[in-house]
């Protein structure tokens, strides 16, 4: 549980991030079968699939280098499933973007990586 709890925080930590930006936040957590994407925004016709990766610290690992191939072809897969059910969505850029959050501190930390893959 605790696992989730920082995820969610991560999430929605990276959410306000986005929106400080500029970015609309269209969707977190969608769901397309037994495929997410954490969070999906969009600004003007730059549409960002976004997949939040969040940890308590980095001396082993920061948080964006546990997003594997396999993961990204399933943010892939799931980013197609959905442009294909919101036609609104034509003629969007799109891009895959990673952010990483280390909660080092009380307010955590994000590195946000544009164009990620």
């Amino acid at each position: 549980m605790e696992h989730l709890r920082l995820g969610q925080r991560a999430e929605t930590l990276v959410a306000a991030w986005l929106e400080a930006r500029g970015f609309r936040i269209l969707e977190r957590n969608a769901r397309m079968g037994r495929l997410e994407i954490d969070i999906i925004a969009q600004q003007g016709r730059t549409l960002v699939f976004c997949e939040v990766r969040a940890r308590t610290h980095a001396r082993f690992m920061n948080p964006e280098d546990s997003v594997t191939s396999a993961k990204i072809d399933r943010l892939q897969r799931a980013a197609r499933l959905w442009l294909e059910s919101h036609s609104e969505s034509r003629g969007c850029v799109v891009r895959f973007d990673v952010a990483s959050v280390v909660f080092d501190t009380t307010a955590g930390r994000v590195t946000y990586f544009d164009n990620a893959f």
